[in-house]
């Protein structure tokens, strides 16, 4: 595979460039090119996009899969994942939990991966030969060995109809935990796990970029990751945990 050092510095100067030109808009008259049911696009999410894909691929030419354009060409067995901005509500409603996530897939493994929460200047990064960062911090997963004494971090998909089935096995899940959150952003919640913030990540229905950095950093940092159900349209099954839940 190529390496991993360099392409983890160059994810990371992506992730840094688009989370400054976030933060300068922060205040911004934000253009909604998208407000329909559960769903919201904005201007600057096309814009962010477009300025990490410029940098990466001044540097690197493997294949990109994008939020807002999606791939233009063959991914094969090694490629680019980009959210340019996870948490979109939460940043045109002015709550500060949303970032930039860049994650390298080979095949169906994220093997690196870089969250940039911008509103805390916090970058979390690592790759599959690498430890787990905070800035220039190590960070480790949790020890805590029950969910009775533990934090899940979850979310609801964004669609239209939701089966009672869905939310009566949600809520009986809840139950077994001391805390659960739901905090808009799947990249920062697995951000979280990884270090030791929260305890698990679990989200069905979600798309791979919304969760393919958080995953690379998570098992670097101790945990355990699973990725299944994978479908055309990029949504998956997600569950990462500490290595003793």
């Amino acid at each position: 595979m190529k390496d991993l050092d360099k392409l983890l510095d160059l994810a990371k100067e992506a992730a840094c460039i688009a989370g400054n030109h976030l933060k300068e808009n922060l205040n911004a008259d934000l253009k909604i090119l998208l407000n329909q049911g559960r769903d919201i696009k904005l201007q600057i999410d096309q814009d962010t996009e477009n300025l990490i894909k410029e940098h990466i691929k001044a540097q690197s030419s493997l294949p990109i899969l994008a939020e807002e354009s999606g791939y233009s060409e063959d991914l094969g067995d090694l490629f680019w994942v980009i959210d340019p901005l996870d948490g979109t509500s939460n940043f045109l409603r002015n709550i500060p939990i949303c970032c930039v996530a860049i994650a390298l897939m080979h095949k169906s493994i994220p093997v690196l991966g870089v969250i940039n929460d911008f509103n805390n200047n916090d970058l979390y990064f690592a790759h599959r030969d690498s430890p787990a960062y905070l800035n220039q911090e190590r960070i480790f997963v949790s020890d805590i060995e029950s969910k009775s004494k533990g934090t899940l971090v979850t979310g609801i998909p964004a669609k239209e109809n939701y089966l009672d089935e869905e939310f009566h096995e949600m809520i009986s899940e809840f139950q077994d935990w001391k805390k659960v959150r739901m905090i808009g952003s799947a990249a920062m919640a697995s951000a979280y796990v990884a270090s030791g913030k929260a305890d698990t990540y679990k989200e069905n229905g979600i798309f791979l970029w919304d969760i393919a950095a958080g995953a690379a950093i998570v098992k670097a940092a101790g945990g355990n990751v699973s990725i299944s159900n994978i479908q055309e349209d990029f949504r998956v099954h997600a569950k990462f945990s500490n290595s003793c839940l």
